[in-house]
């Protein structure tokens, strides 16, 4: 096993990831994996790497991370397969605590409809679920999950886990054009959500090559759609395209402003004229950025909403 980072993440500030899965052993083998195609689909649970292993391979980080001034804001499990497959996770997780910081763990949800995995997740400080479809036809299109995992095990799980949770739970819909973006997916799955009622839900687009060279991104217009649905219903609500620029801070150049709260959240026409207004600007520099194709309008209801222009693979 290996810890790497800290690396920048929008969601954990500077994060010290922990792979606790040997490579590419998944639940799931899906279109967009960043990783490419799984190479072993197992849904069993099995010990991988010893707690005290783990314990030691991330203490040793942590301190060349401290030596080189490195700011450190949550341990992560974020490694090259499904992290609730390790069968000793909740002992994994328990072995890191007293090391001061917070512990994350990105999952993709599957197998959280055993009490065990709910159990083991309940450890952690914030939890990622994925949920990229509640219909059981789209969900294996886009996830192409193991043959024996059920959706609606998987649904009632999640929902079993954010009753009891008490740390910060997020949710990932990873959008793919043509596969699971379509407008009565949007209202399904911010249906579900709306019961799950997580801390902050995420509309992603895969922003690195996939493991299917057809699996693209959405469009903007269509995950501007997603994110006023969700927005409607949930109570934090952003996006993640994959932008590497000043998020969330205030630069001093309006441009670079711009493209950074766009690349999180579409902003009004009246939010952008507030900023251009405070920032001493004038609206030539929206018309100059949407020339530049880096800034696109995409209208909702009756309003105009400007976003980042996606990235393309």
């Amino acid at each position: 096993m290996e810890a790497y980072g800290p690396v920048p993440s929008r969601r954990l500030g500077r994060s010290l990831g922990v792979n606790n899965i040997p490579a590419k052993k998944c639940t799931y083998s899906c279109v967009y994996c960043q990783l490419g195609r799984t190479i072993t689909m197992q849904v069993d649970r099995e010990a991988f790497y010893a707690p005290a292993e783990v314990r030691k391979t991330v203490e040793k980080k942590i301190e060349d991370s401290v030596r080189e001034s490195n700011q450190i804001d949550y341990l992560s499990f974020v490694p090259d397969g499904e992290p609730t497959l390790e069968s000793d996770l909740k002992d994994q997780i328990e072995a890191l605590k007293d090391l001061g910081y917070k512990i994350a763990v990105i999952s993709n949800g599957s197998l959280i409809w055993q009490e065990e995995v709910r159990d083991a997740l309940a450890e952690a400080d914030w939890v990622s679920l994925k949920v990229d479809a509640v219909s059981e036809d789209v969900w294996k299109s886009v996830d192409r999950p193991h043959k024996s995992l059920e959706l609606s095990r998987i649904l009632d799980g999640a929902l079993s886990f954010a009753e009891v949770f008490d740390g910060h739970l997020s949710t990932e819909t990873m959008l793919i054009d043509g596969i699971n973006d379509g407008e009565e997916g949007a209202d399904k799955v911010s249906d579900f959500l709306e019961k799950l009622d997580p801390d902050s839900a995420y509309v992603a687009i895969p922003t690195r090559p996939p493991a299917e060279e057809w699996a693209k991104p959405t469009r903007e217009k269509t995950i501007n759609y997603w994110f006023q649905t969700f927005s409607k219903k949930l109570r934090d609500v952003e996006y993640l395209i994959g932008y590497e620029g000043n998020e969330f801070s205030f630069s001093g150049d309006i441009q670079q402003d711009l493209l950074s709260i766009t690349s999180v959240h579409p902003m009004k026409r009246e939010g952008v004229e507030e900023l251009l207004d405070k920032a001493g600007s004038d609206w030539e520099v929206v018309e100059g950025l949407i020339e530049e194709e880096k800034l696109i309008k995409a209208d909702y209801e009756e309003d105009e909403f400007f976003i980042r222009k996606l990235p393309n693979l």
